[in-house]
């Protein structure tokens, strides 16, 4: 091949295959090459060809299989080699999934790359679970975090994250939840705010638990909650005992958990 390839970052979206965009299908089939990511569900994958090459390159929790810097060079050698590429990222490729820096990779070896955007799980685990991160007179807007940048950067403004009129959203925050859940209480958050783990969101293994921020650190640890998981905080929460229509038999005792009864 003499031609310069095209590189598509297409969001995968938070795990139900049905929440995937026609166009991030479209892509999909006419991939040459598929380079994708550890939480990208198996019927999303199987959309693409049989004769595509399909690239491995998910990140664990301390363990990358694939380092960003080698992500950046398969995009931009299979492009160069004249191949259609996918780079396939759960959620969406431009909320903490490091899509912009990919693309402008691409942009720095005159590749031409199109972004195809994806149903964020900050979103979608939550409404799955009932719960609306807006809602008028509860949560006026909300903010979207990670774990390791909140917990750990002098730069992260808590008093916005601990407004009572806001919903807080944290991915990937399982490990530092202790951490920030005492920055939320030491910036005005009230002990009874309820708080919401949203594990595996959208999927056959969907799983919520419900506590408030006085409760919900000794729950996670009880239940041994392991990744990956949505963490909500906000009023919004309670909605979930009138609109979770995913598992509704689990919203049926909201009511009590909020409360941080057995």
């Amino acid at each position: 091949m003499n031609r310069t390839g095209r590189v598509f970052l297409v969001g995968a979206g938070p795990g139900d295959p049905g929440l995937l965009t026609i166009k991030g299908k479209d892509c999909l089939e006419t991939a040459d090459v598929v380079i994708y990511d550890r939480l990208v569900a198996p019927d999303i994958l199987n959309l693409s060809s049989s004769f595509a090459e399909k690239i491995y390159v998910g990140k664990e929790r301390d363990h990358h299989t694939v380092r960003q810097e080698k992500i950046n060079e398969l995009l931009v050698q299979r492009a160069l080699e004249g191949f259609t590429v996918v780079r396939l990222k759960g959620g969406d490729p431009f909320v903490f999934g490091r899509g912009a820096e990919e693309a402008e990779v691409l942009r720095e070896h005159g590749i031409e790359f199109e972004i195809v955007p994806g149903v964020s799980s900050a979103i979608a685990a939550p409404a799955y679970a009932g719960i609306p991160v807006t809602y008028r007179e509860l949560a006026t807007g909300f903010h979207v975090v990670t774990g390791h940048e909140c917990a750990s950067s002098p730069k992260t403004p808590w008093e916005l994250l601990a407004s009572p009129t806001q919903t807080l959203i944290i991915l990937m925050g399982m490990s530092y939840l202790p951490v920030i859940i005492k920055k939320l209480l030491q910036h005005g958050r009230d002990p009874n705010t309820p708080v919401a783990l949203i594990r595996s969101g959208t999927t056959p293994h969907h799983a919520s638990w419900l506590g408030t921020l006085g409760t919900i650190v000794d729950l996670a640890q009880r239940a041994m909650i392991e990744p990956p998981v949505v963490i909500v905080v906000g009023e919004v929460v309670h909605k979930a005992k009138d609109l979770d229509w995913f598992h509704p038999e689990w919203a049926a005792d909201i009511s009590q958990t909020i409360k941080g009864e057995e």
